[in-house]
């Protein structure tokens, strides 16, 4: 899989992920981008509170269990550098679920690939070149 982000102006960057998807990351008007579309680190968040639900209704399907409506909330705490320091993830569906339920979904949610990232289960290497053109 590859992503690209090509600055189309300021700090506004159109962003291309294989499979033709399309999308635009920015920072805020406040922080002196263009605010045409989500900063990186709300991007991440909005990626996080996805790809949560995603996992857990992949998890319930196979289980067989009927989750309902599956909302994924993320609330990020940034410190007085703009840092992204904390989140706090809930997790909403609309049928009740036993303890036992809860307690497997709410594990596997911690599981979806997006959250390993966050937590330093990905390696990410930066290259030791810059290219030119």
């Amino acid at each position: 899989m590859r992503a690209v982000a090509r600055r189309r102006g300021g700090y506004t960057h159109d962003v291309e992920v294989e499979g033709g998807h399309r999308f635009v990351i920015d920072e805020p008007k406040s922080s002196g981008g263009g605010g045409e579309g989500p900063s990186p680190t709300r991007a991440v968040a909005g990626a996080l509170a996805a790809c949560t639900a995603i996992t857990c209704e992949m998890y319930a399907e196979r289980k067989g269990w009927e989750l309902g409506a599956v909302e994924v909330e993320v609330e990020a705490q940034y410190d007085d550098e703009g840092r992204w320091v904390e989140a706090a993830l809930t997790l909403r569906v609309d049928t009740e679920l036993d303890d036992d339920q809860r307690e497997r979904l709410l594990r596997i949610a911690g599981r979806c690939p997006v959250h390993r990232a966050l937590t330093g289960e990905l390696p990410i290497s930066i290259t030791d070149r810059i290219e030119v053109g």
